[in-house]
């Protein structure tokens, strides 16, 4: 409900402020190759010692953060800034196993780009029935 005191406008930037504090989520693509997953993300002005990039048995977890200008050393705040900056996160589970010996991950124009082996796993198993 509008109360006299505020307008919309005033709705509008208390949202655009909620937003520039939200957690990120960047965009993905997930491939599923014959023997391996590969997920490429957008991660735009991320620093690559700022990436990291985790595995367990059947989910990858890709976590990074952008800093802002104002963040780095001897800047001055900016009049205006539109950037995104923030942490930024994004898990995946897959249906088969990770080998976590094959993981491989490369940073390349705003692209990260990881590369999961598939995990070989027996999904029978024979059992001799004893008299």
């Amino acid at each position: 409900m509008l109360t006299m005191r505020q307008s919309p406008f005033d709705l509008f930037e208390r949202l655009e402020q909620q937003m520039a504090t939200a957690e990120r989520i960047p965009q993905a693509e997930v491939i599923d190759g014959d023997g391996a997953y590969t997920v490429r993300l957008e991660l735009p002005g991320v620093e690559r010692d700022s990436i990291d990039v985790k595995a367990t048995d059947r989910t990858l977890m890709v976590s990074a953060e952008r800093k802002g200008a104002a963040d780095a050393d001897n800047q001055q705040p900016a009049l205006l800034s539109e950037f995104r900056t923030g942490t930024w996160s994004r898990s995946f589970r897959f249906s088969t196993g990770l080998d976590r010996d094959q993981l491989k991950a490369s940073y390349r124009d705003g692209i990260l780009e990881i590369t999961a082996g598939k995990a070989i796993s027996h999904t029978s198993v024979t059992v001799n029935v004893e008299i």
